[in-house]
């Protein structure tokens, strides 16, 4: 049994923010927990435009507090994003995510992420993992 707070979480190697300042990211559940999934707590600052790309892995989000869009950037259609909202990016769709208000949503990779992963210039995490 696995038990974590984001208290414990918080300022350590599992807690990633990005360099441009938009988003913090707690990795609950990493690659290194041998689960199959990882799972984070995402947060994004109000007021910022975040383009992202899992090239690489399944996501899913669910959102529990904020509003804004997300704009799926290969249709051009946009959907509002408020709590209790889940999208799953299960085609490795290009996005973008408006955050009117701090969006904090809880994600769901699949492969996991190892932990130290940051988006690329093209918002893409790179895939690795875990050496046994």
């Amino acid at each position: 049994m696995i038990v974590r707070t984001l208290d414990e979480i918080t300022d350590t190697d599992r807690d990633i923010v990005a360099e441009n300042g938009n988003w913090r990211s707690k990795r609950i559940i990493l690659g290194g927990d041998k689960v199959g999934f990882s799972y984070h707590e995402t947060v994004i600052k109000a007021g910022t435009e975040n383009e992202f790309h899992y090239a690489n892995h399944i996501e899913a989000v669910w959102l529990i507090s904020g509003t804004g869009r997300l704009l799926d950037r290969e249709t051009g259609t946009e959907y509002p994003l408020a709590p209790g909202t889940m999208y799953l990016l299960n085609e490795h769709d290009r996005h973008t995510v408006f955050a009117d208000t701090e969006l904090r949503m809880f994600c769901v990779f699949n492969p996991p992420v190892v932990g130290n992963e940051t988006h690329d210039e093209n918002g893409v995490y790179p895939l690795m993992t875990v050496e046994d």
